[in-house]
């Protein structure tokens, strides 16, 4: 086996980030033989000596404070019980924490305002679209440089070039956060785009989720955070003697307008060539004409470094098929139900040609594209022609699609989907004897894709595109298996946070789109509580779990239902939305979710040591517990409401006594085999898991393998390359997306169940696997999983009469490895 091995080492569960705050956490994967101890080092500032642990894969930084705008080198060593010791190395940058830029803008009394032909440019003016801003710097570096970094942010969207070369490839940076608590910068190594001489720092802005429109509420479309966009940055310069210098945003900076006419998430974008102003991001280029900036504020105390990967280009789709519908249109398929953008290469037309790219996820039964579920997201991005050919792209928008209907040229160029998403590295694989199940697992990914966009958004189509809580705890086991998500959730958590009010309730969505906090529907609020809980068993961090944060949402409910049935401060209460057989009470959800909440937050608690807080809850969790029961739960072990959704709740929280559970297991079983599924977004995540472990795995593989609507495999086979909003795909079009990931919760279960991919049920890190294949009636599958301790694989097939299997566990962890036939092996 050899030595332990060291492997993939994470700084905050990012490679080599930039812009570090506070007190990192230091972890590894683990290759070879089983580790007994480790030590952490980082330079000559801080080691954590040797400990014994053979568990441990990751270390809290914990030495003196480190330096702004510092590269520290790292590295971990590893022992095995043969003595021998073998080490790995990385790097991580801190961010800058000391500002003084000022934050500018364009003058907005000064603003060049279009006043456009067409009817449909028209429409947008008066939405409030204007141009995107281009605000610029020149600047003189008297001798070489030996390092640059830029660290930069927007109120908006930013797009950063220097002498006419982009800056990194982050899109739609900086990302969404509620910008009233906190505002995320980006730091980027530019010493090969600068050099001695003259230079130039150029920057487009748009209004992003700060200024422009964003969900679905008509009251207040747009302008959530501010009314124009604004950017601040710094360019820290160390020059080859040892110098430095750092070129600001402040009041030398000119702006002016350009191409891009608006740009807008919702309503796409426009560039006009026409305005193109060539050579404003180079040195030379004389901005005389162009107006001052605005220095609008020099207030620092919301910027914060990224703590996530960003957004970016992952792929490209060449089209499957391309159709010409009229003498200027032509419908183009790309095969899959994506998130992101077209580029579209345009041959020389006359100047004033208007080329427009509507976007849409299907097709109307004529074959025209199918808008209506779009609401008011107009999804549409227009170029205005030169004289010669061009390659178009927006840069400030993103749709949901799989079909673009491109109008006003006779003749296309190359076109590409541009696929965009947050850059979470994928880690899981999962295959099996039958396709259908395979695109299943496709359909899922590719959910995830589009809807993982700097938020976990429930649809990336239509105006609505927000953090919905629910879709997020009931996908993210789901979630954690495809990808590493880590840093993701570490970021969105804080968006969880900001959002919860003085009296600790969490809301629906995160971020905030409004200023009032919004009460949180039982099992959406949850989300604050059951999130990090998860990301604390999946990833071995405890830093995840905020337990005053928990504690308080927990506290909150009490507060309001203290007779321990939860009727008050319900929000909105969804219920188990999209369910398509009875309704589940309300109250029998409410409580089942104020029990697992308060569960989850007496074991955070006891994990960072607050034993006090951990009896409470832990007795609180107890009393709900016997309130269910005595309420809603009759001496034969039926769930007021007969529902599955009743049943999987309790006997997935361990609402009920043995006695009561085999009984109500009995009855679930019952209702799905007369029904088929009929759980919604709050049940659907735990009908294949609850029936497996409640000895009816045959029910679960046919509920997988169900082809009649209600049913996964229905989407399938009717075409679906994403996950549909409805199980049936059909209804009102304001309300059916046809990429929207809660049903692809399922996705757990093909590795957990189907493959057999499981942790014990207080392992941490998959220290404790518990591998238990079910194959139903499936001849093989396999599945594989980069954990967060190490690799994780299983393959079984079915020969005649032979089950054959082959496992792979991680370093440091063990395996109890139970058989079809009921053979366990340890």
């Amino acid at each position: 086996m050899g030595a332990a091995l060291p492997h993939d080492l994470r700084c905050d569960h990012r490679t080599t980030p930039l812009g570090v705050a506070g007190r990192p956490s230091l972890g590894w994967r683990l290759e070879g033989a089983d580790p007994i101890a480790y030590r952490v080092d980082v330079g000559e500032v801080w080691s954590s000596g040797r400990i014994e642990d053979p568990d441990a894969i990751c270390h809290p930084y914990d030495g003196p404070p480190l330096l702004p705008r510092t590269r520290y080198a790292w590295r971990v060593t590893l022992w095995d019980g043969t003595g021998a010791a073998r080490t790995a190395e990385s790097w991580f940058e801190t961010g800058n924490d000391a500002w003084t830029a000022a934050w500018i803008a364009p003058d907005p009394h000064a603003v060049e305002h279009v006043d456009p032909p067409t009817e449909g440019e028209r429409a947008l003016a008066a939405h409030g679209l204007l141009p995107c801003p281009q605000l610029r710097r020149s600047f003189e570096i008297p001798r070489a440089v030996s390092t640059a970094r830029l660290y930069i942010s927007a109120k908006g969207l930013y797009h950063a070039l220097i002498n006419g070369r982009r800056v990194g490839d982050a899109e739609l940076a900086p990302g969404w956060t509620d910008y009233r608590e906190r505002l995320q910068y980006q730091t980027y190594d530019v010493t090969s785009l600068v050099g001695e001489g003259e230079n130039a720092l150029a920057v487009t802005v748009a209004d992003g989720w700060w200024s422009g429109f964003a969900g679905f509420d008509p009251r207040q479309p747009g302008y959530h955070y501010g009314r124009f966009p604004e950017l601040i940055a710094e360019l820290h310069l160390t020059l080859a003697d040892g110098s430095t210098r750092v070129v600001m945003t402040d009041g030398s900076w000119r702006t002016a307008h350009g191409h891009v006419r608006h740009g807008d998430l919702l309503k796409g974008e426009c560039h006009d060539l026409r305005a193109a102003t060539p050579g404003w991001d180079l040195p030379g280029f004389d901005d005389s004409a162009w107006h001052p900036v605005v220095v609008t504020g020099a207030d620092h105390h919301l910027l914060v470094p990224s703590a996530d990967e960003p957004v970016r280009v992952l792929r490209e789709l060449a089209p499957v098929s391309v159709t010409r519908t009229g003498p200027l249109t032509h419908l183009v398929d790309f095969g899959q139900n994506l998130a992101g953008r077209v580029r579209l290469a345009v041959p020389a037309q006359e100047p004033g040609t208007r080329v427009v790219v509507r976007h849409g996820e299907k097709l109307e039964d004529d074959g025209r594209l199918h808008t209506a579920n779009l609401r008011t997201a107009d999804a549409t991005d227009m170029l205005v022609t030169a004289s010669t050919a061009a390659s178009f792209e927006p840069r400030f928008t993103y749709h949901g699609f799989r079909y673009a209907e491109i109008s006003g040229v006779e003749r296309l160029g190359e076109v590409k989907a541009v696929v965009l998403h947050s850059d979470t590295r994928w880690t899981g694989t999962f295959e099996c004897s039958d396709p259908e199940i395979n695109r299943l697992h496709r359909n899922i990914e590719w959910g995830q894709r589009g809807n993982f966009v700097s938020v976990p958004t429930d649809c990336p189509q239509r105006d609505e595109r927000l953090g919905w809580m629910a879709d997020a705890q009931v996908f993210l086991p789901t979630a954690c298996l495809n990808a590493d998500v880590a840093a993701f959730f570490a970021k969105w958590l804080r968006d969880v946070r900001d959002a919860q009010s003085p009296e600790g309730g969490f809301p629906n969505v995160a971020p905030r789109l409004t200023g009032v906090a919004e009460e949180g529907a039982p099992g959406w609020a949850d989300a604050g509580v059951l999130v990090p809980w998860h990301l604390y068993t999946v990833y071995g961090d405890a830093r995840f779990l905020d337990v005053d944060s928990m504690a308080a949402w927990v506290d909150f409910v009490l507060r309001h239902n203290p007779g321990l049935i939860w009727r008050e401060k319900t929000g909105p209460h969804y219920a188990d939305w999209l369910a398509p057989g009875p309704a589940t009470p309300r109250e029998v959800v409410a409580t089942a979710f104020f029990h697992r909440s308060a569960h989850l937050t007496a074991r955070a608690a006891q994990v960072r040591g607050r034993y006090g807080e951990a009896d409470r809850f832990h007795s609180l969790a107890s009393g709900i517990r016997t309130t269910f029961i005595k309420t809603f739960v009759d001496p034969r072990g039926a769930v007021m409401g007969d529902t599955q959704t009743g049943y999987l709740l309790a006997l997935a929280f361990d609402l009920l006594p043995a006695a009561l559970a085999r009984r109500a297991a009995e009855r679930l079983a019952e209702l799905v085999e007369e029904n088929g599924p009929q759980a919604g977004f709050l049940g659907v995540n735990l009908l294949c898991p609850v029936l497996s472990a409640t000895g009816r795995p045959d029910l679960a593989h046919a509920l997988l393998r169900r082809t009649d609507p209600p049913s996964w495999l229905h989407q399938v086979r009717n075409g679906a390359t994403t996950v549909w909003e409805r199980w049936d795909g059909e209804g009102a079009p304001s309300m059916n997306s046809f990429n929207h990931y809660a049903f692809g919760s399922v996705g757990e279960w093909l590795y957990t169940g189907v493959a057999g991919i499981a942790q014990a049920p207080d392992s941490v890190a998959y220290r404790e696997l518990v591998i238990r294949p079910l194959p139903g009636d499936l001849s093989w599958a396999r599945a594989s999983y980069e954990s967060a301790r190490g690799r994780i694989a299983v393959s079984w097939e079915r020969a005649d009469e032979d089950f054959r299997l082959s496992v792979t566990v991680p370093p440091g962890a063990s395996a109890t490895v139970h058989l079809p036939d009921g053979r366990v092996h340890r």
